[in-house]
């Protein structure tokens, strides 16, 4: 285990930094007011609230929204590699926080835009752990009730795969018979984060025209 302590205010990029760089230990903690959280981070179990999660389970698929004017896919080709933040819907935390696990693999989709697309892939690099931007003043998603000691809301990281050069449209999905019953086809679909099968994995580079990279 590895122990860091912060200044009173937080450095946040220090401590994102500081877990990555041990991303091959069990779990990292980090000390903030005289107080430790468990972070979940890369090893044999997620550790956070008690709960354990195998390191070898089967990998899991998911779908990322992102409005294109705030964080769009040209942007993680040229980052490589981002934290996803800003999440502030209980339901998609408690996936964030608690299903989301290194290596899963993501569909990168452009919503709010037109057209609305699957645009890329990702995989996740690193699990949830707490979301530095709820408690920054200065970030449009601070929350003033998520307290460092008890943090409320989760990212994770994800790191590119690739851009499809035909990005797979949401008509194109309507139309297709295994696309068409993903989570975000569903009438009602808000979350930002939604899970996907290896079916629809599968159905969507076909549809793109792309190789899975698996």
């Amino acid at each position: 285990m590895h122990r860091l302590r912060f200044d009173r205010d937080v450095d946040w990029n220090k401590f994102t930094q500081f877990r990555q760089s041990h991303a091959a230990h069990n779990r990292c903690r980090f000390e903030c007011r005289n107080s430790a959280v468990l972070v979940p981070a890369y090893g044999k179990y997620n550790t956070f609230k008690g709960s354990t999660v195998a390191k070898k389970r089967k990998r899991q698929y998911w779908l990322f929204k992102s409005e294109p004017n705030a964080y769009s896919i040209d942007d993680l080709v040229k980052d490589q590699s981002t934290h996803w933040d800003g999440v502030r819907n209980y339901q998609v935390r408690n996936m964030l926080r608690d299903d989301i696990q290194s290596g899963d693999r993501v569909f990168f989709y452009h919503s709010n835009a037109k057209p609305m697309a699957v645009v890329g892939t990702a995989k996740v690099i690193a699990p949830g752990y707490p979301d530095h931007t709820a408690f920054d003043p200065k970030d449009k998603h601070y929350d003033p009730k998520s307290d460092p000691d008890k943090p409320t809301w989760f990212m994770v990281d994800v790191e590119i795969i690739q851009k499809f050069e035909m990005p797979v449209t949401r008509d194109d999905l309507k139309v297709d018979e295994v696309a068409s019953c993903m989570a975000v086809m569903q009438k009602g679909s808000r979350l930002s984060i939604t899970p996907v099968n290896e079916e629809e994995w599968k159905a969507i580079h076909k549809l793109a025209g792309a190789k899975d990279p698996r």
